[in-house]
């Protein structure tokens, strides 16, 4: 959303819907920030390690840190596309929908940096279990919204 349609919305809005607004605003140039120094740390620590041969991308660690930081920064991405929705007003709250998928990406994001070697069958259960059951309720949520 422009700054001049928040400005020209301003003087209709409940003060609710202002509170809000300003919120979400602030809510997105922090993510924003934080995705920014996030997106600097993770390519300086790429290049700088490829660089000087620090950073073996070929090692199974290496290679999970850096995708699970890569899903980090996917699911912040998200996390602040769905703000917009509620600066431009398109949406009072958050959609359900959207936050499953996020937490879907979440538990993907915990799967990549996941080290077998560490991890007992109970926590994996259970982080298959959550997956399914995240998985679950987007699937009965997408056919309601078909439904209707």
């Amino acid at each position: 959303m422009k700054w001049s349609q928040l400005r020209s919305q301003w003087p209709v809005m409940s003060q609710y819907q202002r509170f809000e607004s300003a919120v979400a605003v602030i809510l997105t140039f922090l993510i924003g920030f934080i995705i920014l120094v996030a997106l600097y740390r993770l390519a300086s620590t790429v290049v700088v390690g490829m660089l000087f041969g620090i950073l073996d991308p070929l090692d199974q660690k290496v290679f999970q840190n850096v995708f699970g930081e890569i899903m980090t920064l996917l699911i912040a991405l998200e996390f602040n596309h769905t703000l917009q929705y509620v600066v431009k007003r398109e949406q009072s709250i958050i959609q359900t929908k959207v936050v499953l998928l996020i937490a879907l990406l979440a538990v993907a994001r915990k799967f990549i940096i996941l080290d077998l070697s560490e991890v007992g069958p109970a926590a994996m259960l259970g982080l298959a279990a959550v997956a399914l059951a995240l998985g679950i309720t987007y699937w009965l949520l997408r056919e309601r919204d078909a439904q209707q």
